[in-house]
């Protein structure tokens, strides 16, 4: 079984086979929390908050009780026995055992371009970060929202996504692939408006491609943005790029940084 809830929620019961999804909202607030808190148990009344907020119907513990048990049919599978949701005091658990969740596929992905990135191995960084990027089908979980459990989750992996979209970056300057990461780190810079690092990228990928007018011209708007909406100055990381620029440091050469 492979869980997948980078998009949409959706389950494959073979690697192979086209994925099933739920159409209940309530069932998949419940199953998206399982997922989330994988191997770990989610209260009956977190499970209630998640889909009712502060006003649960007055037999909301019958209603859970049936989700879970129509999950549990929904997730069976033939010849295999048992399933993957247990009850465990004080509700339910999803244990995942060999089957497979995208989202830890996307982590293990991620914790290996990490350690690529400092061991010096930009190459195989770079093909541990694609291949994470590439598990991604839209925004988490899709439009599916609830209380604090996916609502924080959402949170948390949009933001490792993003840092996952900076460290690929990184690993690609380090393989010399500034003129091709231009394009891309100008729509960046355009959906993340105050993410310095991406600014910084640009400068350095538009100055080894020669366009050092066009990368300083990119540190006066970042600088002209973060005055007018945060008042405030651009951090060191984008000062220093911004100062090597204009002494043509030889430390923002490729060579010098590989």
């Amino acid at each position: 079984m492979r869980y997948e809830i980078l998009g949409s929620l959706r389950i494959r019961p073979e690697p192979h086979d086209r994925p099933s999804a739920i159409n209940a909202r309530n069932m998949q607030v419940v199953l998206a929390a399982l997922l989330v808190r994988a191997d770990e148990v989610v209260s009956v009344q977190q499970l209630s908050y998640e889909i009712w907020g502060e006003r649960p119907p007055r037999r909301y513990l019958a209603a859970i009780h049936v989700y879970i048990s129509q999950l549990r049919k929904f997730l069976a599978r033939d010849g295999v026995p048992g399933t993957p949701i247990v009850t465990r005091s004080p509700g339910y658990s999803l244990q995942l055992g060999e089957d497979r969740l995208d989202a830890r596929e996307f982590q293990r992905l991620t914790g290996e371009g990490r350690a690529a990135l400092r061991q010096h191995r930009p190459e195989q960084a770079a093909a541990a970060f694609e291949d994470a990027l590439g598990l991604w089908r839209g925004p988490a979980l899709g439009d599916l929202r609830a209380g604090p459990i996916l609502d924080g989750f959402v949170a948390w992996i949009e933001q490792a996504r993003l840092g996952c979209v900076d460290q690929h970056v990184e690993a690609g300057l380090a393989l010399g692939r500034h003129q091709e990461l231009v394009g891309r780190l100008y729509s960046l810079t355009s959906e993340h408006p105050l993410h310095e690092g991406f600014r910084r990228q640009l400068m350095i990928a538009l100055y080894r491609s020669e366009r050092q007018a066009d990368a300083l011209h990119v540190y006066g708007s970042t600088r002209h943005t973060l005055n007018s909406e945060l008042g405030i100055e651009p951090g060191p990381a984008l000062q220093n790029v911004h100062r090597a620029i204009l002494l043509s440091d030889r430390s923002l050469d490729l060579s010098t940084a590989a």
